[in-house]
């Protein structure tokens, strides 16, 4: 019998263009002795509500958003497939982590002759988050970014809509406990990574989707010309300087007087206080062989 492969696909990332890739995805699944079932995903509807069917593999067509909803729509009907990544959003950082050729037709056959691997995932509050949880200066900014800006200057298109963020930035009190001891701290922006890069530049440079850490990035309260220098030459070379703390944890409690909101993996997330976890090899994903 044919294994079964689920194939959901968002048709608003990457202009729609997985549409048209479609009947070329199904046909090497077929040659390959799969059966696929394809779907389109409609977000505020859970993919597995009522499903019945038993899938050997969920393929997920999309950027970052689209792999943290179908993750968290398993989490939530309590299913555990393994998953294929095609990646046809505007940075795909999680695909980066784990070697998916930006090709989708290319990305389907890596999955075809790839192998599973157990990977990292984080936690937050109860939901699940693939790549990167944020909040402060920046962390609206997939979110505000509007599609056909990404469509036609991909991961350009944050850095311009970011920088509006500047002059409106706010300076959040944080307590943090991480797994070294404790922080006091006012953050201008804060990034917790379970990836590796976000919008495809690399603020995490040591972290990975296999460590069972986080990598969580601040920045400090400081003036605006001190900020954005001390973010260029963290971006450029990975200096670390006084208004960046890098600190590398399985798990963090961060709490604030203040609420501010929270983004992961370019959805919006969690309340505070914050309950944040690296789940070690929590995630089966179907990698090249490569890697």
């Amino acid at each position: 019998m044919d294994r079964r492969v689920l194939i959901l696909y968002n048709v608003k990332a990457g202009r729609g263009r997985i549409r048209r890739k479609m009947d070329a995805i199904e046909n090497l699944f077929v040659s390959a002795g799969w059966q696929p079932v394809p779907q389109m995903l409609r977000f505020g509807k859970n993919p597995f509500e009522g499903v019945v069917e038993r899938y050997d593999l969920v393929v997920v067509c999309g950027g970052d958003g689209t792999i943290n909803y179908v993750v968290n729509a398993m989490r939530e009907k309590g299913v555990d497939y393994p998953i294929g990544i095609i990646p046809v959003g505007t940075a795909n950082d999680f695909a980066g982590a784990v070697g998916m050729h930006r090709n989708p037709v290319k990305a389907a056959q890596q999955i075809i002759d790839g192998k599973e691997e157990l990977l990292d995932c984080g936690r937050v509050n109860g939901l699940y988050f693939v790549n990167i949880f944020s909040f402060g200066l920046f962390t609206t900014t997939s979110q505000h970014t509007p599609d056909n800006l990404k469509h036609h200057i991909g991961k350009a298109a944050y850095l311009i809509e970011g920088s509006k963020e500047l002059h409106h930035r706010e300076y959040i009190p944080l307590h943090i406990v991480y797994d070294d001891g404790e922080l006091d701290v006012e953050s201008v922006m804060t990034l917790i990574f379970n990836g590796e890069t976000a919008g495809r530049f690399p603020l995490a440079r040591n972290a990975s989707v296999r460590d069972g850490k986080l990598d969580c990035v601040l920045m400090r309260k400081c003036k605006t010309f001190d900020g954005a220098w001390s973010a260029i030459k963290y971006l450029v070379n990975g200096q670390q300087n006084d208004n960046i703390i890098h600190l590398r944890t399985s798990k963090l409690s961060i709490t604030s007087p203040l609420s501010p909101l929270t983004d992961m993996d370019g959805q919006p997330s969690a309340e505070f206080p914050l309950e944040i976890e690296c789940l070690q090899g929590a995630l089966r994903v179907v990698v090249p062989q490569q890697k």
